[in-house]
């Protein structure tokens, strides 16, 4: 609080322009924060939208760069609470997201937000549109300085009635000038010059008016976006991005006429609007030549450069209502052109709609879950396939829907690594074991040579302090480390394998055990194994399945068991639903086996019971 104070102090007597950030990410924060600063603007920082708030009691800033997911109040419910409050209601708010779908970006708008960039952002951009809310901004407060002067005026020299008539003239056309010059500013991308979201969606409204006059008017919508671009930026720099998003322009501009509107809706996303068409083939023979022209290379100042682009299409007819829904159908085939291979264009199809409201529903409801506490553990025995007993478990996350009872993980699971909410139910997930292996330790029911596996998804394992969250856990639940075995996909090590080598360092002092998970699927490169310390590789069911009693369907079992002798590791095949299977793996001398031979996952309850029978397979 003494540092904002200190902030707000130097924000008043330096007359900077006060920007607040509120994220919940203090490394967005950080980054936010650092390049504004060299910008020349004076900026406060919020990880709370409780503490944004609180923040605006002290000074209100001039602009808000908001994130929408965040703990207890998310970015949408700060925005609401801002925008109702007369005090509040005026300063722009720009929202930062992760959240990349059409529905996330109307959303955004629907609460108040003046302009929303996702995340992972680009400097340039954000400061871009920065620039372009507070020119707005200020193009306003102009305004109304200058209508407050002007009725000053008029009532000081109403005795000099002529020259005050001429004066009058003769600042309403400067007024106008400068209106038109913020204006242009306000609706056109200062990169490009191409005309930006504002003056898209106006024309699109225009547009939709005529259609719904006219029910035999038909306009179309391409949304663009360019494929690998971001790799372009990363290893070309951000100058030659820019320079080829001006390349980009040019080409666009020499295929389409002027009677269409091409604008920049920021980053390498552009939207089109074929303003009178007669049916679907003039759309897609304008969406081949785009894709065709960009199949050439774009000739920049020092580069030869290549880049595709996935393109969206959506019909404009009559039976919208509302301009942003034609928008949002657009990027919605967009992403779909993107998911079928990229490099190609789509035209959407209601079907699209109702699987991405489908998607949303699920996704609010799995947000309710985290905080409903619907998420429950179920254990499946890991078998020693030489002593054919219980020798571990594995903690297999379900989810026990108030209305659709329990959702299978394949159903969740993949939104909830797409919207990050992962890292919230993997700690649930984590937790709950470790309870689970106390409360059997406090019954006698184990000791240490029975462990517990718990997946920790890519994501989760990438978070800063994933060590910590383990402490805090296991400090809470006093279990013993050596019950604990974290099982870790190949993907995890991929894009850093020094921090990835540091975390799993630290777990092994903590002598914690570490598996690879669906190992001979992914990645499968024998340096990390040399690199990483690792106890136990897991052999995928899509391996295992295969076994049939011959020695054709052994695959590359027999080659991923030698490589964990070689490297000293246990192997644990999972999947085991026959005789047969069980039979060769034990002749292969894999040390332990799961699968619905022995047992499916089991509640709490059954898993407990099954750990006192002691069976024996």
């Amino acid at each position: 609080m003494n540092v904002d104070s200190e902030l707000t102090k130097q924000a008043i007597e330096n007359q900077k322009e006060d920007i607040l950030i509120v994220d919940d990410t203090a490394e967005n924060l950080r980054l936010l924060s650092s390049f504004l600063v060299n910008e020349g603007y004076n900026v406060r920082k919020a990880l709370t939208g409780q503490m944004a708030l609180t923040a605006m009691d002290t000074l209100l800033p001039d602009l808000i760069l908001l994130d929408i997911m965040m703990p207890v109040m998310d970015g949408y419910q700060v925005c609401e609470k801002l925008k109702s409050n007369p005090k509040t209601a005026e300063i722009p708010v720009i929202f930062l997201s992760a959240l990349n779908d059409a529905f996330d970006k109307v959303k955004a708008f629907t609460v108040g937000g003046a302009d929303y960039i996702t995340k992972p952002f680009q400097s340039e951009e954000v400061l871009a549109r920065v620039r372009i809310q507070l020119a707005l901004k200020a193009a306003k407060q102009q305004n109304q300085k200058l209508n407050a002067e002007l009725e000053a005026r008029v009532k000081e020299r109403t005795y000099q009635l002529q020259a005050v008539i001429e004066e009058l003239k003769r600042e309403i056309q400067e007024r106008k000038l400068l209106q038109t010059k913020l204006l242009n500013m306000a609706l056109h991308d200062s990169l490009t010059g191409l005309p930006n979201r504002a003056f898209f969606m106006e024309q699109l409204v225009e547009l939709l008016k005529v259609a719904q006059e006219n029910i035999d008017y038909q306009f179309a919508v391409l949304f663009l976006d360019c494929d690998r671009f971001k790799v372009i930026n990363d290893s070309l720099g951000h100058l030659v991005g820019d320079e080829l998003l001006i390349a980009l322009t040019h080409r666009l501009k020499s295929i389409l006429t002027s009677e269409n509107t091409i604008a920049r809706f920021g980053g390498d996303e552009f939207a089109i609007l074929l303003k009178q068409i007669d049916n679907i083939n003039n759309v897609t023979q304008v969406a081949d030549q785009i894709l065709k022209a960009f199949s050439f290379p774009f000739q920049l100042k020092r580069n030869e450069v290549f880049i595709n682009a996935s393109i969206g299409v959506a019909l404009g007819n009559y039976s919208y209502e509302q301009a942003e829904h034609i928008l949002r159908d657009a990027d919605t085939a967009m992403y779909r052109a993107k998911t079928l291979g990229k490099g190609q264009y789509h035209v959407f199809d209601p079907t699209m709609h109702a699987a991405a409201m489908q998607a949303l529903q699920l996704e609010n409801d799995l947000r309710k879950a985290i905080q409903q506490k619907e998420f429950v553990v179920h254990y499946q025995p890991i078998i020693s396939l030489c002593t054919g007993k219980i020798n571990g478990f594995e903690a297999l996350v379900r989810w026990q829907h108030p209305t659709r009872g329990i959702v299978p993980p394949a159903l969740f699971i993949p939104l909830a690594e797409e919207t990050g909410l992962i890292n919230s139910i993997g700690k649930i997930v984590l937790s709950q074991a470790c309870h689970q292996v106390q409360q059997w330790h406090q019954e006698k029911l184990i000791d240490e040579s029975i462990f517990m596996s718990v997946n920790i998804s890519a994501k989760q394992f990438a978070q800063l302090d994933i060590v910590e969250q383990i402490d805090q856990i296991m400090a809470e639940t006093q279990i013993n480390p050596q019950n604990l075995k974290l099982e870790i996909t190949e993907s995890a090590f991929i894009n850093n394998a020094q921090s990835a080598k540091a975390i799993l360092q630290e777990l092994r002092q903590r002598r914690i055990q570490l598996s690879i998970d669906d190992f001979g699927t992914g990645y499968s490169s024998l340096s990390y194994l040399h690199n990483f310390p690792v106890d136990t590789l897991k052999i995928d069911q899509s391996f295992v399945s295969k076994l049939d009693g011959t020695l054709e369907s052994l695959g590359l079992i027999p080659a991923i068991k030698k490589i964990a002798e070689t490297m000293k590791m246990s192997v644990v095949a999972e999947g085991i639903e026959t005789e047969k299977q069980l039979a060769q793996l034990r002749e292969l001398k894999c040390e332990f086996g799961q699968g619905y031979l022995f047992a499916k996952p089991l509640p709490e309850k059954e898993a407990t019971e099954l750990l006192a029978a002691s069976p024996k397979w």
